[in-house]
């Protein structure tokens, strides 16, 4: 009768075992799989264009063989420039160093010179319509905001000179950011002659300033 009873303790314990293992595990669901968020990045290919006003300081002094000074009527000392941006950016931690091109459109109108006392009359010239620079731009980043300096190499036709300013950039989007930026110019001083005039006349430096607002298309933000 033991060994019975003991045989049949076994089954059951057995029995009870299997209907244990067949029972299903009660263990925590598996935690979200949350994608990281993207560091932005000051990093990368930009293009873009800008508008604003240039300022010439309205110097127009013209100086002949060399020591004639013949002052000049100086026309449309303001002017509204625009044009287009091409560059590129690196950021490491919060610092962005980067270099950028323009070429911009401008108009600082025409000037009248007097020539009456060497041989001549009134003669008009038309200034240059268009300008460009290369320029370094070096920055400090608070995340979305960039304020920077810049400058470089400006020119125009024959003509070459230097360039320097500073400006803010804001990312917007992650590709798109806005600026506001200001620069002086500088370019050489131009040499030219006059019909019916003998003699070859020089400009003196011609600078002016400029305050433009301009839109960025960033390509590989991060």
């Amino acid at each position: 009768m033991k060994k019975i009873l003991l045989a049949s303790v076994a089954l059951f314990g057995f029995a009870g075992a299997a209907s244990a293992a067949d029972l299903p595990v009660r263990a925590a669901p598996p935690a979200p799989i949350v994608a990281a968020v993207p560091v932005f990045t000051w990093t990368g290919f930009y293009v873009g264009v800008n508008a604003g006003v240039g300022f010439n300081n309205g110097d127009d002094d013209l100086v002949f063989n060399p020591t004639t000074t013949i002052f000049a009527d100086s026309n449309n000392d303001a002017s509204f420039v625009g044009g287009g941006q091409v560059g590129y950016n690196y950021q490491m931690g919060s610092f962005v160093v980067g270099v950028e091109g323009d070429l911009q459109w401008a108009d600082f109108g025409s000037t009248t010179y007097d020539f009456t006392g060497v041989g001549g009359g009134l003669y008009t010239r038309n200034s240059a319509d268009w300008f460009g620079t290369v320029r370094a731009r070096v920055g400090v980043a608070f995340d979305r905001a960039l304020i920077y300096a810049t400058g470089g190499w400006a020119f125009t036709d024959n003509r070459n000179g230097w360039t320097v300013g500073g400006g803010l950039e804001y990312a917007i989007t992650n590709n798109l950011s806005a600026k506001l930026e200001g620069l002086y110019v500088n370019l050489d001083s131009d040499d030219f002659t006059v019909p019916g005039v003998v003699g070859t006349f020089s400009t003196g430096d011609t600078d002016f300033g400029v305050v433009r607002a301009g839109l960025n298309y960033r390509f590989g933000t991060y």
